[in-house]
């Protein structure tokens, strides 16, 4: 793309997965023109490098964003596929403005605006909304030896399917979601053992998404009111018993072991001194928010994030954050967790900015 075809708009929004669409959605109800630019090369976000077994914890009326309802075109949980299915046809259903494949590399202040540059572009806003998530950053704990281990080493966000692991020695580490149900998959095909922290907490099976998100939403209705609120055990990353993590208990398959001490050249070293041969650590170990484009903005904390009030930055006001997780909302790197949010933020950023021309481009009745 030419390096002179710089565009103004009122508010950029970066990210192209469900959190920016969200946002996208609410600000089609304003006179504000807006952008999205995705580093991505089609629709869907993170959900584009998902595995492909992948299953969500929660039915499709309740994984959908706003002002659209998912069609999942199989009983129960929806799988990876129709999340895919569900954010295209909603990014096309309401022939919301995409710029992509474009990857914002970094963000800076000039002449009261926010400029945001990457891909040889450059986009110049009033305001901006980060949402680019966490797939970008992955998370791997450092380990003794790491550097030496001659098997294979995979985050979980690069994971595709169980096949090339068949016959091998294999260890899953980390007690979260989806360290249950790559497991659960991989154990199938390979000798595998999980590793974690502590062990893992299963939900009941007749708990799904819909309890989780029900306490999440008490939990943020009690802060808006300023309270504290006793709610039950069990949070968004507690395993959900889905039917290949029901499957794997069948087997006797869900046990955890507790963390390893070291790697070694052909594996890795247990606490008790024993060393065991490994072909491959499948790391299910999370990640952090992908903010790296904001650093000359000078906004990030020593923890990676950025201090807001709600979803503003408080360092720099133009800027707005959605979908990172529990800092920028309860649930809010959900599909339903995101709404709430989105619209918050929109409600802000329209309150901030001027009023504009209601022939805006982007205006929507």
């Amino acid at each position: 793309m030419s390096t002179t075809r710089d565009l103004d708009v009122d508010v950029l929004v970066i990210g192209g997965g469900q959190a920016a669409l969200a946002t996208a959605y609410f600000l089609r109800r304003t006179g504000l023109s807006f952008l999205l630019v995705d580093a991505e090369d089609g629709p869907g976000g993170a959900w584009r490098h998902a595995w492909d077994s992948l299953t969500l914890f929660s039915p499709a009326t309740w994984s959908s964003i706003a002002g659209r309802q998912m069609v999942s075109q199989r009983e129960g949980y929806p799988a990876r596929d129709d999340v895919l299915a569900y954010l295209s046809d909603y990014e096309a259903y309401y022939a919301i403005p995409v710029e992509r494949p474009a990857l914002v590399q970094s963000v800076h202040r000039a002449d009261g605006r926010l400029v945001a540059s990457g891909a040889g572009r450059r986009w110049s806003a009033r305001a901006i909304v980060s949402a680019t998530g966490t797939w970008r950053n992955p998370f791997v704990p450092e380990y003794p030896g790491a550097a030496l281990f001659a098997g294979e080493q995979l985050h979980s966000s690069h994971y595709v399917e169980p096949e090339r692991f068949t016959g091998k020695k294999v260890l899953v580490v980390g007690g979260g979601n989806s360290g249950a149900q790559i497991l659960a998959e991989v154990s199938r095909v390979a000798e595998a053992r999980w590793v974690t922290q502590q062990a893992p907490s299963f939900l009941p099976d007749d708990v799904d998404g819909r309890v989780l998100f029900a306490r999440a939403t008490e939990r943020w209705r009690a802060q808006q009111a300023g309270k504290v609120v006793d709610v039950p055990v069990g949070g968004l990353g507690d395993i959900v018993m889905v039917p290949p993590v029901r499957e794997a208990r069948g087997r006797g398959v869900l046990h955890a072991v507790a963390p390893f001490e070291r790697f070694t050249a052909t594996g890795v070293a247990w606490a008790d001194g024993r060393a065991e041969q490994v072909d491959a650590v499948i790391w299910c170990t999370g990640f952090r928010p992908a903010l790296g484009h904001l650093q000359p903005l000078d906004v990030l904390e020593a923890d990676g994030r950025v201090l807001v009030d709600g979803t503003r930055s408080v360092r720099c006001p133009q800027l707005w954050l959605v979908g990172y997780g529990d800092w920028t909302g309860a649930a809010s790197a959900t599909l339903v967790g995101v709404t709430r949010y989105a619209r918050d933020t929109v409600a802000g950023i329209s309150a901030a900015l001027e009023p504009v021309p209601q022939n805006s481009p982007n205006a929507s009745p």
